[in-house]
Formats: C-alpha cells, structure tokens, sequence
C-alpha cells in the first residue's frame, strides 16, 4: 500500500487534468494534421511550402521549447497588444490554453505525415471512379477517401495520443496543475520522492493501457469489413 498522506484524490485530479489536455491536444491536432496534410498534396505550390515548413520546425525543435516559446511568447504579444490599447495591467495567459495549443502544434505536425501516407496509400482509380460516378469533389472526399484514411492512418495516430499523453508532463514548467506538477506539490510537501513518482508512474501506466485498449477497439471497428473481406 502507498502511503500517500491525504494527497491520493489531489493526484487523481491532476490525472483528469492530464487526460483533459491530452483529449484537447489530439482533437485540435487532428484537424491541423488533416489540413496539413491536404495542403501538402495541394497543387498549389504556397500551400505545400507552408505546410511542410510547419512540420519541419515542430517536428525539428524539442516539445518543451515549444511549450516555453508558446507560452511566452504569446504573454509577451498579449500584453504588447493590450498596452498598444492604453490597458496598463499585465495580462496573465491560462496554462491550460498554452499547454494545450503548444501540445495540439507538436500532434498536428506528426499527424501531418501520417495523414498524407494514407492519403496516398488511397487507389487513384477509386477517386476518379467516384468522380465518373457523379459525385462531386468533396462528397467523393467525404464517403470514399476519408473513411480508407482512418482506417489507414489510425495506428499511427494511436502511436501518436500516447506518446502526446506523456508529454503532457511537460506542460507542468508553465504551472499547469496536471498529474506531474501535483505529484511534485506532494514530493516537496513530504519529502517521499520515490512514493510518489512511483505512484505517478503507475497511473501514467494505467492510463496508456487504456488507451491501448480504446485505439485498439477502434482499430478493429474500422477494419470491421477488411477483416470479412479476408477471411472470404
């Protein structure tokens, strides 16, 4: 048994607070990695320099430079902004916004490539097919390249949430009250570093196992008809 002082239900909310971020993260991160992608395949050329310098530098600078700079940075504009408007009063940014955004840039820049492999992994003859078939570009988007990306691309997306789980640690430098900053809050507070990072190990643990679980369901609903298709 841990002996955790009264500090168990303190963990468990920075554990919700750890999920809420990386939930956050991977939402908005999909939708930067989903246009991202489609600029990369664009044929118009500005696009694809823009896409692929946003993956170059988040994928090339380490997350927790990102986390600091967002940060930061963003206070820094904010308060430019606000005293540019005769607002004297510095201007605090919420952790959880900052966090959260730095995380959903570094997702979105992995995710980026995950999405164009799939896209291109997509037979061209199915698109043109839908095409011949009357439907217009987006519909032929939407019911016949969209559903084979999922299916394509969740593995590598999956790899992607749990490695974004973990990083959310990094979020605690900007004073985020997730699972890590509380855990170090009970350290200083007992002065049992072993206890509690241990304990703060297992439930990182037991989330990512979870995790594991739901990608892996997911998984086996999207291959739901590949799956008969083979045992045919």
């Amino acid at each position: 048994m841990f002996d955790l002082q009264g500090f168990g239900p303190m963990l468990l909310l920075g554990a919700r607070m750890t999920v809420q971020v990386a939930l956050a993260a991977t939402f908005f991160g999909l939708l930067l990695g989903l246009g991202a992608a489609l600029m990369k395949l664009s044929s118009i050329r500005i696009l694809r320099l823009i896409a692929g310098l946003y993956t170059t530098v988040l994928r090339g600078v380490p997350i927790l430079v990102v986390i600091l700079l967002f940060y930061f940075g963003a206070i820094m504009a904010v308060n430019s902004i606000a005293r540019g408007l005769g607002h004297t009063q510095f201007i605090d940014l919420n952790a959880f916004v900052a966090g959260t955004a730095a995380l959903s840039l570094a997702f979105g820049a992995y995710a980026t490539e995950v999405f164009r492999g799939a896209f291109q992994a997509i037979p061209r003859g199915e698109i043109e097919a839908a095409r011949a078939l009357g439907m217009s570009r987006f519909t032929a988007f939407r019911r016949v390249s969209l559903p084979q990306v999922w299916r394509l691309a969740l593995p590598g997306l999956g790899n992607i949430f749990l490695v974004s789980l973990k990083e959310t640690a990094l979020v605690s430098v900007i004073g985020l009250e997730e699972l890590m900053r509380k855990t170090e809050f009970a350290v200083g507070f007992t002065r049992q570093p072993f206890t509690f990072f241990l304990f703060a190990a297992l439930m990182y643990l037991a989330m990512t196992i979870v995790a594991m679980v739901v990608l892996q369901q997911l998984e086996k609903r999207a291959n739901r008809g590949i799956a008969r298709g083979v045992d045919a």
